[in-house]
């Protein structure tokens, strides 16, 4: 018997408490998943902590012989072959609902955006500019009288529709799942087609399976009303970021809100970069300390697993977590 402690290795981002939890158990090294030091320790580790940008992969999991189990600080999984782990035996935890709050706040502070032009004022004004910058900020349209359409249902997704409802708005979904009444949130069901054909706001909350890729494309786009919202801030790959920028160019008055992107970072070509009505973000939608600290916790999961014990909040046997952060 030996009382060495396991290694774990920590290759994205995590909060100082989180580190601590397992810095005092484990034998904790922080080391990016691109580095020549992530390759020489790969195989003597146990445990691995990563978020969006590393790859558990057959690759990877041939390199870690001594893997048990990895944390997904986040929701998502895409960048996870479950299959492949579940063959080798190694056990795969994430946090579900860590995010869900920030990226409704998101969606909600998108959907303001757009239709409530506004400004800070640093100096004081005369009395005919002030009333020039008054006529001038009037939003053409408020939320309550829109249509709001929630593009999957889950848990982000129906945060969404209970902000849309409270402030007014008329809200549809479409989602894979038969939902019952009592869970759709005030949301009424539609076609994909009527989703987009009859919303002002689209709001994109679908996974990232394969499909799913490219499910958004000019077709659905050119449903839309004029003046139409598209805003995603579920994965880049689910929408055709062509398609939006052909969309855009043809409805000028309409606007694309988009938070994640195909690949991230942003390409220097891509197409969305230099239109007017195109507003892209650097994938914040888990932008909170609050929603950091709530991902960083799956070390909990990751040391549970590591004592023997079960996890709170394993992954999904059959199918992808829905996509968040």
């Amino acid at each position: 018997m030996t009382d060495a402690k396991p290694l774990v290795l920590q290759t994205e981002e995590l909060e100082p408490n989180a580190q601590d939890f397992l810095r005092q158990r484990c034998d904790f090294r922080v080391v990016r998943w691109d580095s020549p030091e992530f390759a020489e320790l790969l195989p003597h580790a146990e445990g691995l902590v990563v978020r969006t940008y590393t790859k558990i992969d057959r690759d990877l999991l041939d390199r870690a012989a001594n893997l048990r189990v990895v944390g997904r600080a986040g929701v998502a999984l895409d960048n996870f072959d479950l299959p492949a782990c579940r063959e080798r035996g190694v056990a795969v935890v994430h946090t579900p609902d860590a995010n869900t709050t920030a990226v409704v706040e998101l969606v909600t502070a998108f959907m303001l955006d757009a239709v409530r032009p506004r400004l800070f004022l640093d100096r004081a004004l005369g009395y005919d500019e002030w009333r020039g910058l008054r006529g001038e900020l009037v939003g053409e349209r408020q939320l309550r009288q829109m249509t709001l359409g929630v593009l999957g249902l889950g848990r982000i997704g129906k945060g969404v529709a209970r902000v849309g409802v409270a402030l007014g708005m008329n809200v549809l979904y479409n989602d894979l799942l038969d939902i019952p009444d009592e869970h759709r949130c005030g949301a009424s069901p539609v076609s994909v087609e009527d989703l987009f054909g009859q919303s002002d706001v689209v709001s994109l909350h679908i996974d990232p399976r394969p499909s799913n890729r490219m499910f958004v494309g000019l077709d659905l786009l050119h449903r839309m009303p004029q003046r139409g919202i598209l805003i995603n801030t579920s994965r880049g790959l689910v929408a055709d970021p062509l398609a939006i920028a052909t969309w855009l160019r043809d409805e000028p008055a309409s606007q694309a809100v988009i938070d994640v992107h195909e690949p991230e970072p942003i390409a220097e070509d891509d197409p969305l970069l230099q239109l007017d009505n195109a507003h892209l973000s650097p994938h914040i939608g888990a932008g909170t300390k609050l929603a950091h600290e709530n991902m960083s916790w799956v070390v909990r999961d990751v040391w549970r697993v590591l004592s023997g014990e079960q996890p709170e909040y394993p992954a999904p046997v059959d199918t992808l977590a829905p996509a968040g952060a």
